[in-house]
Protein backbone atom coordinates (compact mmCIF):
# COMPACT_ATOMS: atom_id res chain seq x y z
CA UNK A 1 0.00 0.00 0.00
CA UNK A 2 1.41 3.41 -0.91
CA UNK A 3 1.98 5.91 1.87
CA UNK A 4 2.00 9.68 2.00
CA UNK A 5 0.64 12.59 3.95
CA UNK A 6 -2.35 13.00 1.68
CA UNK A 7 -3.36 9.35 1.58
CA UNK A 8 -6.33 7.85 3.41
CA UNK A 9 -5.49 6.20 6.69
CA UNK A 10 -5.31 2.39 6.57
CA UNK A 11 -8.19 0.55 8.24
CA UNK A 12 -8.59 -2.67 10.16
CA UNK A 13 -9.86 -4.17 6.93
CA UNK A 14 -6.56 -3.22 5.24
CA UNK A 15 -4.57 -4.97 7.98
CA UNK A 16 -6.81 -8.03 7.63
CA UNK A 17 -6.19 -8.10 3.88
CA UNK A 18 -2.46 -7.73 4.46
CA UNK A 19 -2.32 -10.67 6.89
CA UNK A 20 -5.05 -12.94 5.54
CA UNK A 21 -6.70 -12.94 8.97
CA UNK A 22 -10.30 -12.08 9.78
CA UNK A 23 -11.28 -8.55 10.71
CA UNK A 24 -12.43 -9.83 14.12
CA UNK A 25 -9.01 -11.35 14.83
CA UNK A 26 -7.17 -8.19 13.78
CA UNK A 27 -9.51 -6.13 15.96
CA UNK A 28 -8.75 -8.31 18.99
CA UNK A 29 -5.02 -7.74 18.49
CA UNK A 30 -5.37 -3.99 18.00
CA UNK A 31 -7.66 -3.71 21.02
CA UNK A 32 -5.11 -5.51 23.19
CA UNK A 33 -7.31 -8.51 24.01
CA UNK A 34 -5.60 -11.56 25.50
CA UNK A 35 -7.44 -14.28 23.57
CA UNK A 36 -5.02 -14.24 20.63
CA UNK A 37 -2.27 -16.75 19.94
CA UNK A 38 1.28 -15.33 20.07
CA UNK A 39 2.09 -16.04 16.41
CA UNK A 40 -1.15 -14.35 15.32
CA UNK A 41 -0.39 -11.25 17.37
CA UNK A 42 3.09 -11.07 15.86
CA UNK A 43 1.66 -11.42 12.34
CA UNK A 44 -0.68 -8.46 12.88
CA UNK A 45 1.98 -6.29 14.50
CA UNK A 46 4.39 -6.96 11.62
CA UNK A 47 1.68 -5.93 9.14
CA UNK A 48 1.08 -2.74 11.11
CA UNK A 49 4.80 -2.03 10.89
CA UNK A 50 4.78 -2.54 7.12
CA UNK A 51 1.81 -0.22 6.67
CA UNK A 52 3.64 2.43 8.63
CA UNK A 53 2.03 5.59 9.99
CA UNK A 54 -1.12 5.01 7.98
CA UNK A 55 -2.00 1.82 9.92
CA UNK A 56 -4.33 1.74 12.92
CA UNK A 57 -2.28 1.67 16.13
CA UNK A 58 -2.61 -1.22 18.57
CA UNK A 59 -3.66 -0.51 22.10
CA UNK A 60 -1.47 -1.48 25.02
CA UNK A 61 -1.70 -5.21 25.65
CA UNK A 62 -3.72 -6.17 28.73
CA UNK A 63 -2.37 -7.74 31.88
CA UNK A 64 -2.53 -11.39 30.74
CA UNK A 65 -2.26 -12.66 34.32
CA UNK A 66 -5.80 -11.53 34.99
CA UNK A 67 -8.97 -10.46 33.21
CA UNK A 68 -10.74 -12.56 30.63
CA UNK A 69 -12.67 -15.67 31.57
CA UNK A 70 -11.88 -19.25 30.60
CA UNK A 71 -14.64 -21.13 28.79
CA UNK A 72 -14.75 -24.80 29.84
CA UNK A 73 -16.62 -27.09 27.46
CA UNK A 74 -17.59 -30.51 28.84
CA UNK A 75 -20.62 -31.75 26.90
CA UNK A 76 -21.30 -34.64 29.28
CA UNK A 77 -22.97 -35.24 32.64
CA UNK A 78 -20.66 -34.06 35.41
CA UNK A 79 -20.54 -37.31 37.35
CA UNK A 80 -17.52 -39.32 38.43
CA UNK A 81 -14.93 -38.97 35.67
CA UNK A 82 -15.92 -35.61 34.20
CA UNK A 83 -16.91 -34.08 37.53
CA UNK A 84 -13.42 -34.65 38.93
CA UNK A 85 -11.79 -33.04 35.91
CA UNK A 86 -14.10 -30.01 35.83
CA UNK A 87 -13.76 -29.42 39.59
CA UNK A 88 -9.99 -29.42 39.29
CA UNK A 89 -10.10 -27.10 36.27
CA UNK A 90 -12.37 -24.66 38.09
CA UNK A 91 -10.25 -24.58 41.24
CA UNK A 92 -7.07 -23.97 39.25
CA UNK A 93 -8.63 -21.23 37.11
CA UNK A 94 -9.67 -19.44 40.31
CA UNK A 95 -6.12 -19.66 41.64
CA UNK A 96 -5.03 -17.76 38.54
CA UNK A 97 -7.50 -14.97 39.28
CA UNK A 98 -9.82 -15.73 36.39
CA UNK A 99 -13.46 -16.72 36.10
CA UNK A 100 -14.77 -19.92 34.57
CA UNK A 101 -17.69 -20.08 32.15
CA UNK A 102 -18.96 -23.66 32.04
CA UNK A 103 -20.80 -25.28 29.17
CA UNK A 104 -21.76 -28.81 30.28
CA UNK A 105 -24.41 -31.48 29.86
CA UNK A 106 -25.10 -33.91 27.05
CA UNK A 107 -27.43 -31.44 25.30
CA UNK A 108 -24.36 -29.27 24.67
CA UNK A 109 -23.03 -31.89 22.23
CA UNK A 110 -25.47 -30.62 19.61
CA UNK A 111 -24.51 -26.96 20.08
CA UNK A 112 -21.97 -25.42 17.70
CA UNK A 113 -19.86 -23.66 20.33
CA UNK A 114 -16.36 -23.56 18.86
CA UNK A 115 -16.95 -21.20 15.88
CA UNK A 116 -18.23 -18.46 18.16
CA UNK A 117 -15.63 -18.69 20.91
CA UNK A 118 -13.11 -16.22 19.42
CA UNK A 119 -15.81 -13.53 19.16
CA UNK A 120 -17.31 -14.12 22.60
CA UNK A 121 -16.85 -10.98 24.74
CA UNK A 122 -14.75 -11.39 27.85
CA UNK A 123 -13.47 -14.89 27.01
CA UNK A 124 -9.68 -15.18 26.93
CA UNK A 125 -9.30 -18.90 26.16
CA UNK A 126 -10.89 -22.31 26.56
CA UNK A 127 -10.48 -25.79 28.00
CA UNK A 128 -12.16 -28.47 25.84
CA UNK A 129 -12.79 -31.79 27.61
CA UNK A 130 -13.12 -34.84 25.33
CA UNK A 131 -14.48 -32.57 22.56
CA UNK A 132 -16.93 -34.32 20.22
CA UNK A 133 -16.08 -31.95 17.38
CA UNK A 134 -13.97 -33.35 14.51
CA UNK A 135 -10.31 -32.42 14.33
CA UNK A 136 -10.77 -29.96 11.48
CA UNK A 137 -12.96 -27.78 13.73
CA UNK A 138 -10.16 -27.66 16.28
CA UNK A 139 -7.76 -26.67 13.51
CA UNK A 140 -10.06 -23.85 12.39
CA UNK A 141 -10.27 -22.61 15.97
CA UNK A 142 -6.48 -22.67 16.21
CA UNK A 143 -6.10 -20.86 12.91
CA UNK A 144 -8.25 -18.02 14.24
CA UNK A 145 -5.62 -17.47 16.93
CA UNK A 146 -7.83 -18.49 19.85
CA UNK A 147 -5.91 -20.08 22.78
CA UNK A 148 -7.28 -23.41 23.99
CA UNK A 149 -6.19 -26.74 25.49
CA UNK A 150 -7.82 -30.13 24.97
CA UNK A 151 -8.19 -32.61 27.84
CA UNK A 152 -8.42 -36.29 26.88
CA UNK A 153 -8.80 -35.79 23.11
CA UNK A 154 -11.16 -38.17 21.37
CA UNK A 155 -9.00 -38.30 18.22
CA UNK A 156 -5.27 -37.67 17.79
CA UNK A 157 -4.86 -33.87 18.01
CA UNK A 158 -2.72 -31.97 15.49
CA UNK A 159 0.84 -31.63 16.75
CA UNK A 160 0.55 -27.89 17.35
CA UNK A 161 -2.61 -28.05 19.48
CA UNK A 162 -2.01 -28.32 23.23
CA UNK A 163 -3.51 -31.45 24.77
CA UNK A 164 -3.38 -33.34 28.07
CA UNK A 165 -4.28 -37.00 28.52
CA UNK A 166 -3.39 -40.07 30.53
CA UNK A 167 -0.95 -42.73 29.35
CA UNK A 168 -3.67 -45.03 28.02
CA UNK A 169 -1.36 -47.47 26.27
CA UNK A 170 0.92 -47.93 29.28
CA UNK A 171 -2.07 -48.28 31.61
CA UNK A 172 -3.69 -50.92 29.41
CA UNK A 173 -0.44 -52.82 29.14
CA UNK A 174 0.10 -52.88 32.92
CA UNK A 175 -3.46 -54.04 33.53
CA UNK A 176 -3.33 -56.89 31.03
CA UNK A 177 0.13 -57.92 32.28
CA UNK A 178 -1.41 -58.32 35.74
CA UNK A 179 -4.21 -60.47 34.29
CA UNK A 180 -1.88 -62.73 32.32
CA UNK A 181 0.46 -63.11 35.30
CA UNK A 182 -2.53 -64.61 37.12
CA UNK A 183 -2.61 -67.33 34.45
CA UNK A 184 -5.45 -66.00 32.28
CA UNK A 185 -5.06 -66.70 28.58
CA UNK A 186 -8.66 -66.48 27.36
CA UNK A 187 -9.43 -62.86 28.16
CA UNK A 188 -12.52 -61.03 26.95
CA UNK A 189 -12.00 -57.36 26.13
CA UNK A 190 -14.91 -54.92 26.38
CA UNK A 191 -13.53 -51.99 24.43
CA UNK A 192 -14.73 -48.41 24.19
CA UNK A 193 -16.22 -46.69 21.15
CA UNK A 194 -14.46 -47.41 17.87
CA UNK A 195 -12.02 -44.75 16.63
CA UNK A 196 -11.73 -43.10 20.03
CA UNK A 197 -8.09 -42.40 20.81
CA UNK A 198 -8.33 -43.79 24.40
CA UNK A 199 -10.08 -46.93 23.09
CA UNK A 200 -7.41 -47.64 20.50
CA UNK A 201 -4.53 -46.87 22.86
CA UNK A 202 -5.83 -49.08 25.67
CA UNK A 203 -6.59 -51.91 23.25
CA UNK A 204 -3.05 -51.67 21.89
CA UNK A 205 -1.74 -51.93 25.45
CA UNK A 206 -3.91 -54.97 26.15
CA UNK A 207 -2.82 -56.80 23.03
CA UNK A 208 0.85 -55.95 23.65
CA UNK A 209 0.74 -57.71 27.02
CA UNK A 210 -1.18 -60.65 25.58
CA UNK A 211 1.53 -60.98 22.95
CA UNK A 212 4.17 -60.92 25.69
CA UNK A 213 2.35 -63.90 27.21
CA UNK A 214 2.28 -65.70 23.86
CA UNK A 215 -1.43 -65.10 23.22
CA UNK A 216 -2.72 -63.93 19.85
CA UNK A 217 -5.78 -61.61 19.99
CA UNK A 218 -8.99 -63.56 19.35
CA UNK A 219 -11.59 -61.50 17.42
CA UNK A 220 -14.47 -63.37 19.09
CA UNK A 221 -13.25 -62.13 22.48
CA UNK A 222 -13.45 -58.43 21.58
CA UNK A 223 -16.56 -56.28 21.86
CA UNK A 224 -16.60 -52.53 21.22
CA UNK A 225 -19.50 -50.52 22.59
CA UNK A 226 -21.08 -47.34 21.16
CA UNK A 227 -21.11 -45.67 24.58
CA UNK A 228 -18.91 -46.45 27.62
CA UNK A 229 -21.80 -46.99 30.06
CA UNK A 230 -22.72 -49.64 32.63
CA UNK A 231 -25.58 -50.88 30.44
CA UNK A 232 -23.38 -51.36 27.38
CA UNK A 233 -20.76 -53.07 29.51
CA UNK A 234 -23.41 -55.46 30.75
CA UNK A 235 -24.65 -56.30 27.25
CA UNK A 236 -21.14 -56.88 25.92
CA UNK A 237 -20.26 -59.06 28.92
CA UNK A 238 -23.40 -61.15 28.38
CA UNK A 239 -22.30 -61.90 24.82
CA UNK A 240 -18.80 -62.88 25.91
CA UNK A 241 -19.93 -65.01 28.84
CA UNK A 242 -22.45 -66.87 26.65
CA UNK A 243 -19.77 -68.05 24.21
CA UNK A 244 -19.40 -71.85 24.00
CA UNK A 245 -15.98 -71.42 25.61
CA UNK A 246 -16.34 -68.43 27.86
CA UNK A 247 -13.38 -66.26 28.88
CA UNK A 248 -11.83 -66.63 32.33
CA UNK A 249 -11.34 -62.86 32.65
CA UNK A 250 -12.99 -59.69 31.37
CA UNK A 251 -11.15 -56.39 30.95
CA UNK A 252 -13.43 -53.40 30.44
CA UNK A 253 -12.75 -49.98 28.91
CA UNK A 254 -13.76 -48.23 32.14
CA UNK A 255 -15.03 -48.93 35.64
CA UNK A 256 -18.69 -48.37 34.76
CA UNK A 257 -18.53 -51.03 32.08
CA UNK A 258 -16.75 -53.36 34.50
CA UNK A 259 -19.70 -52.95 36.87
CA UNK A 260 -21.95 -54.09 34.04
CA UNK A 261 -19.69 -57.13 33.62
CA UNK A 262 -20.14 -57.91 37.33
CA UNK A 263 -23.92 -57.84 36.81
CA UNK A 264 -23.66 -60.28 33.91
CA UNK A 265 -21.44 -62.62 35.96
CA UNK A 266 -23.86 -62.58 38.91
CA UNK A 267 -26.80 -63.42 36.62
CA UNK A 268 -24.94 -66.52 35.48
CA UNK A 269 -23.98 -67.64 38.94
CA UNK A 270 -20.28 -66.97 38.38
CA UNK A 271 -18.21 -65.98 41.38
CA UNK A 272 -15.70 -63.15 41.07
CA UNK A 273 -12.78 -63.77 41.10
CA UNK A 274 -13.18 -67.53 41.65
CA UNK A 275 -14.83 -68.27 38.29
CA UNK A 276 -14.16 -65.00 36.51
CA UNK A 277 -11.78 -62.08 36.97
CA UNK A 278 -13.04 -58.59 36.09
CA UNK A 279 -11.04 -55.37 35.72
CA UNK A 280 -11.84 -51.77 34.80
CA UNK A 281 -10.06 -48.50 34.11
CA UNK A 282 -10.20 -44.96 35.66
CA UNK A 283 -10.44 -45.71 39.43
CA UNK A 284 -13.57 -43.64 39.99
CA UNK A 285 -15.66 -44.02 43.17
CA UNK A 286 -17.72 -46.92 41.86
CA UNK A 287 -14.59 -49.08 41.61
CA UNK A 288 -14.39 -49.09 45.41
CA UNK A 289 -18.13 -49.57 45.96
CA UNK A 290 -18.51 -52.97 44.29
CA UNK A 291 -18.16 -56.34 46.00
CA UNK A 292 -15.48 -57.38 45.40
CA UNK A 293 -13.84 -53.99 44.75
CA UNK A 294 -12.54 -53.57 41.22
CA UNK A 295 -9.00 -53.97 40.03
CA UNK A 296 -8.47 -50.94 37.81
CA UNK A 297 -6.04 -48.36 36.45
CA UNK A 298 -5.96 -45.00 38.17
CA UNK A 299 -5.94 -41.99 35.88
CA UNK A 300 -4.68 -38.70 37.34
CA UNK A 301 -7.94 -36.94 36.51
CA UNK A 302 -7.46 -33.93 38.77
CA UNK A 303 -3.87 -33.47 37.69
CA UNK A 304 -5.04 -33.53 34.06
CA UNK A 305 -7.28 -30.57 34.86
CA UNK A 306 -4.54 -28.67 36.66
CA UNK A 307 -2.03 -29.31 33.88
CA UNK A 308 -4.46 -28.13 31.19
CA UNK A 309 -5.06 -24.84 32.98
CA UNK A 310 -1.31 -24.39 33.45
CA UNK A 311 -0.74 -24.84 29.71
CA UNK A 312 -3.54 -22.41 28.88
CA UNK A 313 -2.14 -19.75 31.20
CA UNK A 314 1.21 -20.05 29.45
CA UNK A 315 -0.50 -19.64 26.09
CA UNK A 316 -2.30 -16.54 27.35
CA UNK A 317 1.03 -15.19 28.60
CA UNK A 318 2.46 -15.72 25.09
CA UNK A 319 4.98 -18.30 26.25
CA UNK A 320 6.24 -20.89 23.78
CA UNK A 321 5.13 -24.43 24.61
CA UNK A 322 7.66 -27.11 23.71
CA UNK A 323 5.66 -30.07 25.09
CA UNK A 324 2.27 -29.58 23.46
CA UNK A 325 0.99 -33.13 24.02
CA UNK A 326 1.34 -34.05 27.69
CA UNK A 327 0.70 -37.65 28.73
CA UNK A 328 0.42 -38.23 32.47
CA UNK A 329 1.32 -41.54 34.08
CA UNK A 330 -1.24 -44.09 35.29
CA UNK A 331 -1.14 -46.54 38.20
CA UNK A 332 -2.34 -50.14 38.42
CA UNK A 333 -4.65 -50.62 41.43
CA UNK A 334 -5.07 -54.30 42.34
CA UNK A 335 -8.18 -55.16 44.33
CA UNK A 336 -10.35 -58.20 44.91
CA UNK A 337 -12.00 -58.61 41.50
CA UNK A 338 -9.00 -60.36 39.90
CA UNK A 339 -7.50 -63.66 40.93
CA UNK A 340 -5.77 -66.75 39.54
CA UNK A 341 -7.35 -68.36 36.51
CA UNK A 342 -9.60 -71.28 37.40
CA UNK A 343 -8.33 -74.65 36.23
Amino acid sequence: MATGAGRARATVRDVAAETGLSIATVSRVLNGQANVAPHTRELVLRAVGRLGDQAPRPRTAPDVTGGGAVYVRCPYLLTDYFGLIVSSVGETIELHGRQMILGAGEAAQDTAVLPGLPDRPGVAGAILILPPEPGDELVRLRDRGFPFVVIDPRTPPPKDIAAVSAAHFAGGRKLMAHVTELGHRRVGIIGGPVKWLPSEARLAGYTASLADAGVLPAPELLRNVPEPSTEHGYLAACELLDLPERPTALVAFNDKMAVGALWAAAERGLSVPGDLSVAGFDDIDVSRATSPALTTVRQPLQEMGRMAVSLLMRLLSRHTLEALHVSLGTELIVRGSTGPAAR
